[in-house]
């Protein structure tokens, strides 16, 4: 038994250390505003195209970001789910 749970453990360990190093992409507006986040949530990049900013706006410039960090962020939520949920299935 205890063998069992040591090599889940290792298999978590792997799954999740792949989920770190795997990069997300958050678009918004036709990919006039992109995010990249690796899958411990760390920002590596955002790409902001020139047409998106429009100074007499700010406003739409700070809701693309958003639109774009809460698509990245929802990406590596299902993949966690998705990559993880079978190590924790049934220990909640």
């Amino acid at each position: 038994m205890m063998k069992q749970v040591q090599k889940m453990q290792k298999e978590m360990k792997k799954t999740q250390e792949a989920l770190n190093e795997t990069e997300f992409v958050g678009e918004a507006a036709d990919d006039k505003v992109k995010v990249t986040f690796t899958g411990d949530h760390t920002m590596t990049d955002i790409v902001i195209a020139p047409e998106a900013v429009d100074p007499d706006d700010v406003d739409m410039l700070q809701d693309l970001i958003l639109m774009a960090v809460n698509d990245a962020m929802k990406q590596i939520d299902a993949e966690t789910q998705n990559k993880m949920g079978k190590y924790t299935k049934g220990l909640m």
